[in-house]
């Protein structure tokens, strides 16, 4: 066991103290707070910069006065004014974009153009195609000579907020976001998926480079075969959970640091939210509210999320999942003497992984389906299904078996590795089949 000790700490320190891992650490968490906090952020955020967008209506006085400005978007309605004169100097007057309407617009769908220098931002051609669109629907409706019109359209307008709410067994209810829970299916599934491939890689190309350099001649006559072989799969793995605590605790940091500078006020920005919808009563001031309940919403659904169910989870998957290829990869690196010589034994080993990857993307759409109820059990796919499985809520029967499948296969699989390596890291220049690999799991060992 104390041989087994210095292995895991050799492989450890070795791999810690590398830049790789440095940079790994320190990146990996930006780009993860950055997929959660992007959304919210592009939901909160409103360009700064004034656009002063010039109205030519040729034939009708059917929208003058009618677009509304809100506090960065303004409109100039411009009379006697040709086009294609103002095309050829609206940027020199100030000018963002022309907007120029038709008199076919009634009737014609592209009867208005709005020409600008830079591409119009989404913000800005949604919020002229749906001020336009209710002008024209309000026009038509007044054909039908019907009294007291925009009272009737303020009652009947109705907005509609659907709430997730999850009730358990006692009767408590929390509310959810099913876009939140997708989104922590999708990274979790990608995660143990990255972490398994790349740390079960590093054992196999550890083992080739030993076995290269006669090194492991040197370790065997110290250590058991078995021991070398285990002492290297813990003690990288043991890299790998060192890295995702670190990638937690700064991914955290980073969503909190980031939170608290955003809505630090959001008291002010809410107000000031509701007195442009009021002041404008259009659908920019509307959206404006609901984008920030929204953004508000993410962060309240990323609390209300069962953080040490999908964190302890996620470990139990990564090692259980790590463990088992790790020692399938440790044995392809002692069965070969370089990289090359891996692919033929690589690819039944990778297409359990992709395949497990296809079915958890699948799973965020309709995770309770069959395909992906029984790949979660599936020890070769279920540390990637089940993690997409698990925000969505599972019964603790299903994690219970498929851990304990999990650990029952890597020990069968460890076994057999441990048959092929301890046979395959002595073995130097012959290119091993997979008729050669079974001899060497029938040897018997004295």
């Amino acid at each position: 066991m104390n041989k087994i000790k210095l292995i895991i700490q050799r492989e450890y320190l070795t791999r810690v103290k590398k830049k790789s891992f440095l940079i790994m650490t320190l990146l990996a968490p930006v780009l993860m707070a950055g997929m959660i906090l992007v959304p919210a952020l592009i939901m909160t955020s409103q360009g700064k910069e004034v656009k002063r967008i010039a109205v030519i209506e040729n034939g009708s006085h059917l929208f003058e006065g009618k677009f509304h400005s809100t506090e960065y978007l303004k409109f100039d309605y411009l009379k006697d004014v040709r086009l294609e004169d103002l095309k050829q100097n609206f940027g020199d007057l100030g000018y963002y974009a022309i907007l120029y309407i038709s008199p076919k617009v009634g009737y014609m769908p592209d009867a208005v153009r709005l020409i600008s220098h830079k591409q119009p931002s989404l913000e800005v051609t949604e919020y002229i195609s749906t001020s336009i669109e209710k002008v024209i629907e309000r026009e038509k409706l007044l054909t039908f000579n019907i009294t007291n019109l925009d009272k009737i359209l303020k009652t009947v307008e109705t907005k509609i907020r659907l709430q997730t709410v999850l009730i358990n067994d006692a009767g408590e209810e929390k509310e959810t976001s099913t876009g939140v829970a997708m989104a922590i299916a999708y990274i979790s599934g990608l995660l143990v998926y990255m972490l398994t491939f790349i740390f079960g890689a590093q054992v196999m190309r550890g083992v080739i480079e030993e076995k290269t350099n006669r090194i492991v001649e040197v370790l065997i006559s110290s250590v058991k075969p078995f021991q070398l072989m285990m002492g290297k799969i813990i003690g990288i793995a043991m890299v790998g959970l060192t890295q995702f605590f670190l990638w937690i605790i700064l991914t955290l940091v980073i969503i909190a640091s980031v939170q608290g500078i955003v809505f630090h006020n959001n008291q002010n920005l809410q107000e000031k939210v509701q007195h442009s919808t009021e002041l404008l009563s259009a659908p920019t001031g509307e959206a404006a509210s609901v984008q920030f309940n929204e953004a508000e919403k993410i962060f309240q659904a990323l609390g209300a999320v069962n953080w040490g169910l999908v964190l302890g989870a996620f470990v139990i998957y990564f090692l259980g999942g790590y463990l088992l290829y790790a020692s399938l990869f440790a044995a392809v690196g002692s069965a070969v003497d370089n990289e090359t010589d891996t692919q033929q034994f690589m690819i039944p080993i990778t297409i359990p992984l992709l395949l497990a990857l296809f079915i958890a993307m699948g799973a965020f759409q309709n995770p309770d389906s069959q395909l992906a109820f029984w790949c979660s059990f599936i020890p070769f796919t279920s540390p990637i299904v089940m993690m997409a499985r698990i925000p969505f809520g599972i019964h603790a029967w299903e994690l219970i078996v498929s851990v304990s499948l999990l650990i029952l296969t890597f020990i069968g699989t460890t076994w057999v590795a441990a048959k092929i390596y301890r046979t395959g890291i002595l073995m130097y220049g012959k290119k091993p089949t997979y008729k050669e690999m079974w001899k060497w799991l029938r040897f018997k060992h004295y």
